[in-house]
């Protein structure tokens, strides 16, 4: 092992999901105990670790465009080296290496716990490797010792790595591995360091969070895990993320709908409702469970906020089958809804299906999906004018006394709107009882009425 030359810096850019932001932070978190020190701007850094998304196509060529900016500063000689990790070096591999040579070192997902071996490869200037590829672990890295890159009453907690859906149009368990859970010990562990550190607001998340458990204990157990999250001293929300419809059980639901932490907000990607797409992209739901499953969980968790997702352009879809998205949408009225469209993945099961989409078709009937969401986000937003609701405290805005920047329990940061309050002494972390007084678009304005936590 190479040390690190004395005030070695890194800065990190990290992209994709919540999921990679962990993975990032834990890297972090590793660099800093080999005595790295992270800056915030890739000028002031001896070194950058780009943590890339290999997810769709658009998400590549962000990664892609990162790498290449990182590279032009290292050519100028602004940067003494590039670190390449995340799903994207595990996806291309020595690919990557043939098309941007610049690149230091490689790290898949899978040999993130090196990452520090990498750093002080590249420091040292050592030619042993460029390279850190590991199989799938039998069971999911530790999260834990990471240097958080959210505001300190905010983080996320992995509780599964990897995915066993097969879903046709998605590469997640070709650069993720298969679905396995972490021990519940484990997972209450790592829920107890956040909340040591500050954590009031925790969101927990995996590839297919409902399944927790089933790998390990031969039933899904996120419902008990909740019931012990519950218990951690500190925290106060706890939001669900990423949940397939299959597996949300009687239990599960009794637990949202009982609990003091646990919010009524499920983000529940459903990404289509024809039976003939669905079945295509082996959803193994279809219209009528899913219909079941929504109607349920409205019934039995009270002013639940329901997110979702949905995929136009899907291979084979006709506009029939688009109008009967539009309409079950309509319907169902989802408080947050995001779309994209289909990407056709090399190595999918649905990269070679007949009646491929063309690609303005399919953005085309995203826009008008957003477009119809839209109405019924901003009619939401409208209706909670005159109402109270719990906003957690983001951050402050400087340029505006008295003025801050929250979300509400209705609210995941980054995916939806924020609610702009006006109050006085409001800390980041706190949460408070605020009366909507107007809906901006997505977003909410209110005022502080009374403090609480």
């Amino acid at each position: 092992m190479i040390p690190p030359q004395p005030e070695a810096t890194f800065a990190l850019v990290s992209l994709g999901c919540a999921k990679n932001l962990i993975d990032s932070e834990r890297m972090a978190g590793l660099l800093h105990r080999r005595g790295y020190r992270m800056v915030p701007d890739p000028e002031e850094a001896d070194f950058v670790v780009v943590n890339t998304c290999g997810f769709i196509g658009d998400a590549r060529e962000e990664s892609l465009a990162a790498i290449r900016e990182m590279l032009d500063a290292k050519a100028r000689g602004q940067l003494k080296g590039l670190i390449v990790a995340g799903c994207m070096a595990e996806r291309d591999r020595e690919a990557l290496l043939v098309d941007n040579p610049g690149i230091d070192q490689l790290v898949g997902v899978f040999g993130r716990e090196e990452i520090a071996d990498a750093a002080d490869r590249l420091i040292g200037g050592s030619d042993r490797g460029r390279t850190i590829f590991h199989p799938v672990p039998s069971r999911p890295l530790p999260d834990g010792d990471r240097m958080r890159l959210t505001p300190r009453h905010l983080a996320f907690l992995k509780i599964a790595e990897g995915c066993n859906r097969a879903c046709s149009f998605c590469t997640i368990p070709r650069m993720r591995g298969p679905y396995s859970s972490k021990p519940i010990e484990q997972v209450v562990a790592e829920a107890e360091e956040l909340a040591a550190d500050g954590t009031r607001e925790l969101i927990v998340i995996a590839q297919d969070t409902s399944a927790y458990g089933l790998d390990i204990y031969g039933e899904p157990r996120l419902a008990e895990l909740l019931a012990r999250l519950e218990e951690v001293d500190g925290l106060a929300w706890i939001r669900l993320m990423y949940l397939y419809p299959m597996h949300v059980t009687e239990e599960l639901i009794e637990v949202i709908g009982s609990s003091g932490k646990v919010l009524p907000y499920l983000d529940l990607p459903l990404q289509h409702i024809n039976d003939d797409i669905l079945r295509c992209m082996r959803r193994k739901v279809g219209r009528a469970e899913t219909e079941q499953i929504l109607e349920l969980l409205r019934r039995r968790i009270d002013s639940l906020v329901l997110r979702t997702t949905m995929m136009t352009g899907f291979p084979g879809e006709t506009e029939e089958q688009f109008q009967e998205l539009l309409q079950f949408v309509a319907e169902q009225r989802f408080e947050r809804l995001g779309a994209f469209a289909y990407s056709n993945e090399p190595g999918t099961a649905a990269e070679n299906l007949d009646g491929q989409v063309p690609d303005e078709v399919k953005n085309e009937r995203r826009q008008r999906l957003l477009a119809a969401q839209q109405e019924i986000a901003f009619a939401w937003g409208n209706e909670r004018v005159g109402s109270r609701m719990e906003i957690i405290i983001d951050r402050d805005m400087p340029e505006q006394p008295d003025a801050y920047v929250g979300r509400s329990t209705a609210d995941a940061p980054e995916v939806d709107g924020v609610v702009y309050v006006t109050g006085a002494n409001l800390a980041p972390g706190r949460i408070v009882a605020c009366e909507i007084v107007a809906a901006r678009g997505y977003d909410l304005v209110a005022f502080h009425t009374e403090g609480k936590g």
